[in-house]
């Protein structure tokens, strides 16, 4: 049968939740995707470090970017050739490294032969460079179809190259950037569109932290392939969306970081400073050292520095969340090897990379008892309280995931929301659903009634909620006038329709 996205909510609607996490472990809501081709052995490829993207110009202040959206083939898995989707052909796309209040804009190149959309996540971003589902950059040529979306017409089309503008007028914090094309954000970035946005500001560079060749990213994303090397991604023959049995969500058994299988970093017997971002579809892990005694010494959350470092024995990371950590291996002897496991998966993806700490060296950083001026805000009275389910649900002939019993309509705004003013939100869910909100940070003020988990820490995008379960946030907008978006970041249940619009006034 044909399955477009509202027949396949449809036809998915009728399944059961039997299986699907409702459990308030941290587990999964996916279904596991197995690779046809044979896997490498562990920990033989040296990590790669995604490259730095130098700016064409500067001129008054603004750093002027171009980036080539291309199709690439890379070795991924050994002797097989994978072809990718890359911003510069570059799996995972080049870093921008950026001071904060300093404007990048970066024209987007599409020489691919799907549109494309570009989302900055977690950025303080106007409504015309957020990255709006329907502002569509076709390629070059002929490309009937495309624009409707599921029978969905609007957003500012334009064919061949588009420049978003962003004014990085925030804190120094972890960002990425990725596909948010509507209705295929998950087969498009699973195939390669994500890269880093890191905004650098004088308040972090004042901290004795690890820094230079000691402050690694770490981006995890996993993947299957088929035998012959290419993504393996279970996509619905007719339309968007995938195979009835992938609706939960898509893992696979490959865990790649920085776009190499399971890889070695040399280490000195020093501390690093790791910028770790789980862009996997639906993947979470929760991430250990061993053997011990190192543990993660969290500095940052998605938006930025925390007031004062918080110990973790593991880590749980939803998609799209990110961490930054301090790791000290001068607790191991050198010849040490280490490695990061992924205690939510028994098989391959139970492992993550390794560490070989290689020789004793000096080391004049540390992570002082306070980290920022951040301070959590006093929960304020009489504030507008919204309530977003994020669910299974029938509505108007839909069945599938919704928000707030609504599939997707660009057309519907579910709240307008007033510049300047706190307000804060609710998070309601039937299975797991890492919860993104677009243009601002929050904080989380509950978690099923109770104090903040203990990944809830400083000023967070997107926020991991478990099974059955209700988080209260704080956040309010500021600056920028439009509509914006609140979504899943389980990118499946993301394309398939749950998400909401909302616009600030």
């Amino acid at each position: 049968m044909k399955l477009s996205r509202r027949g396949f909510l449809g036809a998915a609607g009728a399944l059961t939740l039997t299986g699907c996490g409702l459990d308030a472990s941290p587990g999964q809501t996916a279904e596991l995707l197995t690779s046809k081709a044979p896997l490498p052995e562990a920990f033989r490829v040296p990590l790669p470090i995604p490259p730095v993207k130098k700016p064409l110009r500067t001129q008054a202040g603004v750093d002027y970017y171009r980036v080539v959206q291309q199709k690439a083939s890379l070795e991924i898995l050994p002797g097989l050739k994978t072809e990718v989707l890359g911003y510069d052909g570059l799996l995972p796309g080049p870093t921008f490294d950026v001071r904060s209040g300093r404007t990048t804009v970066i024209e987007q190149v599409n020489q691919l032969d799907v549109p494309t959309v570009v989302h900055l996540h977690g950025g303080h971003t106007p409504a015309t460079s957020d990255g709006w589902p329907l502002d569509l950059l076709m390629p070059n040529g002929e490309h009937h179809g495309h624009t409707g979306h599921s029978g969905m017409a609007g957003g500012d089309v334009k064919t061949g190259s588009r420049t978003y503008s962003y004014p990085n007028t925030q804190r120094a914090a972890t960002l990425w950037y990725h596909d948010h094309r509507m209705d295929y954000t998950a087969p498009q970035v699973y195939r390669g569109l994500f890269g880093l946005h890191v905004i650098r500001d004088a308040e972090e560079d004042a901290l004795p932290l690890p820094g230079g060749d000691r402050e690694i990213p770490l981006v995890l994303a996993d993947r299957a392939f088929a035998a012959d090397g290419s993504f393996l991604y279970p996509a619905a023959k007719d339309g968007p969306g995938v195979e009835t049995k992938y609706m939960e969500g898509v893992i696979g058994d490959v865990v790649l970081v920085n776009g190499v299988p399971w890889p070695v970093l040399e280490v000195d017997a020093a501390r690093y400073r790791f910028r770790i971002l789980n862009a996997s579809n639906a993947r979470r892990f929760e991430l250990a050292l061993d053997p011990g005694p190192a543990k993660f010494i969290q500095i940052g959350s998605d938006g930025g520095l925390l007031g004062a470092p918080v110990e973790h024995q593991t880590l749980v990371v939803a998609p799209a969340e990110r961490f930054d950590v301090v790791v000290d291996f001068s607790q191991y002897q050198p010849g040490a090897e280490v490695t990061l496991l992924n205690k939510l998966d028994s098989g391959r993806a139970g492992q993550v990379m390794r560490f070989k700490v290689a020789r004793k060296a000096s080391d004049d950083s540390f992570v002082p008892a306070k980290l920022s001026s951040y301070a959590a805000v006093p929960e304020p009275s009489g504030l507008t309280h919204r309530q977003w389910r994020f669910r299974r649900g029938t509505a108007n002939g839909h069945q599938g995931w919704t928000i707030n019993g609504r599939p997707f309509d660009p057309e519907h705004m579910q709240a307008s929301v007033k510049l300047g003013q706190y307000e804060i939100w609710s998070f309601v869910t039937d299975v797991h659903h890492p919860v993104h909100v677009h243009l601002a940070p929050f904080q989380v003020l509950r978690r099923g009634g109770a104090e903040p988990g203990p990944y809830d820490a400083g000023w967070k995008d997107t926020v991991d909620i478990r099974p059955a379960e209700v988080v209260d946030v704080l956040v309010k907008f500021t600056t920028h006038k439009g509509k914006y978006l609140i979504h899943c970041h389980n990118l499946e249940h993301e394309d398939m329709a749950m998400m909401a619009a909302f616009e600030t006034v």
